[in-house]
């Protein structure tokens, strides 16, 4: 999701002015899984001074799982919730903002498997003009187009009007007919398939085009084909789903002052295929190995189609394929990783498998690295600590 400086503004106000209750409760403790045997990888006293690091200097809490060379282990540090002093654990939910689309990409992609759609199906034989209508560049794109980022449909987040909606009602659950008006009569940013440029608004569309081909909610379709059979026990789509009671808050630095506050209940479109899974870093693990590591997730043909990269977003340092990003361009050249990163207003999160390294790294960060703040900059930081240390 794009920065946008109005936002901080706009929640100013809002957090003066409203005194609707939180959608998501208090945090609890939760119970660490009996076979994480962190503890016996050589390598988690050094994570361990990393993290500590990075809270320390303003991160509010942070959840790291890797795999590599030694095993798997986990290692977190700093608040779940810190209001009432809930130390982050591997077992706590927290949201993978845009992560979700590469759940929303698997999806389609064993929809066609199944001959339910295919990828080249344009918008229109599955969606209405009043679905798409006055969307520019909607009736001559395909879902492939959406799916890859070629289509030029303006990001519904960047218009400044949805984000006075979300002032006036924060936890309000989104039906996309409500986040395409934000973008009906807006310019295409270019014509179809000649660039390529990122925007939740395309996986919008292909949650809508997956619900015309099938007849069926495309968060039911997700559970029956990705959540259920992974066993994915602590992956929730919310607001489809209710969230466990270890679900951990959510925090942005909202004054550029160091402190943080409490955003846990904003809802920037949650659900609607773009944004909106919660979940622990256990289950992010099973899920990015599935489909990059063991490739069980999806046939090889199917996988080969979505790590197709077409196009590079210079400024991100990234390509992009089905939903799945060949990422960190710029480190060495065989240090690429395949995932997504995720940011949010009060989260964020990054799933990455390194092919050549056969090394896995999922991570959750309580803290909304999506507008410019002093404590993204730390974030940026950590991150780039965080890999390097992993490919150490």
């Amino acid at each position: 999701m794009k920065n946008i400086f109005i936002i901080l503004i706009i929640l100013s106000i809002s957090l003066l002015f409203s005194c609707k209750e939180n959608a998501i409760v208090p945090t609890n403790a939760c119970q660490v899984s009996a076979a994480d045997t962190s503890a016996l990888h050589p390598r988690v006293a050094d994570f361990q001074m990393l993290l500590d690091d990075y809270t320390a200097r303003g991160l509010p809490g942070i959840s790291v799982l890797v795999t590599d060379s030694a095993g798997t282990f986990t290692v977190t540090s700093g608040y779940a919730d810190m209001d009432k002093d809930i130390e982050m654990l591997p077992c706590h939910v927290s949201k993978m903002a845009s992560v979700t689309k590469i759940y929303i990409g698997a999806l389609a992609m064993l929809l066609v498997e199944d001959g339910a759609l295919a990828l080249d199906d344009p918008l229109t034989k599955w969606l209405s003009e009043d679905d798409i209508g006055k969307v520019e560049n909607a009736e001559d794109v395909t879902l492939r187009q959406c799916l890859n980022h070629t289509t030029g449909i303006v990001d519904v987040i960047t218009i400044n009007n949805f984000y006075l909606e979300i002032l006036n009602n924060p936890a309000r659950f989104w039906e996309p007919e409500d986040l395409l008006k934000f973008v009906r009569n807006k310019a295409a940013l270019f014509p179809p398939g000649t660039d390529v440029r990122y925007s939740n608004t395309n996986l919008l569309l292909a949650a809508m085009v997956i619900e015309g081909a099938t007849g069926r909610p495309h968060e039911d379709l997700l559970h029956e084909k990705i959540i259920e059979p992974m066993q994915l026990n602590e992956t929730y789509y919310h607001w489809h789903d209710d969230l466990p009671d270890y679900t951990a808050q959510g925090y942005l630095d909202l004054y550029n002052n160091g402190t943080v506050l409490n955003l846990s209940e904003y809802n920037t479109g949650s659900g609607n295929g773009y944004g909106g899974l919660y979940t622990d870093v256990y289950d992010m693990q099973t899920f990015t190995e599935a489909l990059f590591k063991y490739k069980t997730l999806l046939q090889p043909a199917t996988l080969d189609t979505m790590l197709t990269f077409i196009g590079m977003e210079e400024e991100k340092n990234r390509s992009i394929g089905i939903t799945v990003m060949k990422d960190l361009l710029e480190r060495a050249p065989d240090e690429f990783a395949y995932g997504h990163r995720g940011r949010d207003l009060a989260y964020s999160s990054d799933a990455y498998y390194f092919p050549n390294q056969d090394i896995t790294l999922v991570y959750l960060v309580n803290y909304g690295t999506n507008s410019d703040t002093p404590i993204r900059d730390v974030f940026e930081e950590f991150r780039i600590a965080l890999i390097d240390k992993v490919l150490e």
